[in-house]
């Protein structure tokens, strides 16, 4: 069996539709936890991604799974310190989507060290951060609005050269 063909590429209008149905996904709400406070407001997504679109320094990609749109990863600075996040749809879950475009994403931001955050209890995106080099630092708790709880993230770092 072939392996898909993961490729990012600048997000297009044509994405969101697709982008927003993902985003909404019940299970995958809950999975992120730190979400949207309604993610099914279409007039908020949109706002949202507008404003990363149009935000300097944001480095912003569509994942796609043999050209469709599989989701979104970006990295972005928050206090002097550059992040990724990532959002992959759950019928892409389980094939190494979110890892290979980690991998792709952290070639194209040279900034280290990088930090990412996640769930304490998301078992599938820390093993993404692990697998691509990031080490768990510490935790913080903070609302998550898909739970309507207070819940622990664990706080990861990925160290490196700036080559």
């Amino acid at each position: 069996m072939l392996m898909a063909e993961v490729v990012l590429r600048p997000v297009e209008d044509s994405d969101l539709d697709a982008l927003f149905e993902q985003m909404r996904d019940p299970e995958s709400v809950r999975m992120a936890a730190f979400t949207a406070k309604d993610p099914g407001d279409r007039a908020a997504f949109d706002a949202h991604i507008a404003r990363i679109r149009a935000t300097p320094g944001v480095t912003h990609r569509v994942v796609t799974v043999d050209g469709q749109p599989a989701g979104t990863i970006a990295s972005f600075v928050i206090e002097g310190d550059t992040e990724v996040t990532y959002w992959i749809g759950r019928e892409f879950w389980g094939q190494g989507v979110a890892s290979r475009a980690l991998a792709q994403l952290l070639e194209l931001v040279p900034a280290r060290p990088i930090f990412a955050r996640a769930a304490s209890d998301n078992a599938g995106s820390l093993k993404v951060l692990h697998k691509a080099g990031f080490t768990a630092i510490g935790t913080d708790t903070g609302f998550a609005n898909a739970r309507n709880a207070e819940i622990e993230e664990t706080i990861l770092r990925l160290d490196g050269s700036d080559s």
